[in-house]
């Protein structure tokens, strides 16, 4: 997929990047307007990060290749 930046002036949509699409050639849009989270999800997401760094800070984390040598099954 193809992403492209543009902004609304004067009520149109003006492209911020040049393209080589062809001459006529249609796109779709869609509006990106932050995410799909309710506030109190947004809420727990916020205090499992803050969970989370306080954890790395305190050193209590894991090697991340140990951790998939761990879970991945063993032949």
């Amino acid at each position: 997929m193809l992403a492209l930046k543009a902004r609304v002036r004067a009520g149109r949509l003006l492209l911020d990047e040049p393209t080589n699409l062809p001459e006529g050639a249609e796109v779709q849009l869609a509006l990106v307007d932050g995410d799909d989270l309710d506030d109190a999800a947004r809420a727990a997401l916020h205090h499992e990060l803050e969970e989370s760094l306080t954890e790395a800070d305190a050193g209590e984390t894991e090697d991340f290749d140990q951790l998939l040598q761990r879970l991945r099954p063993q032949p």
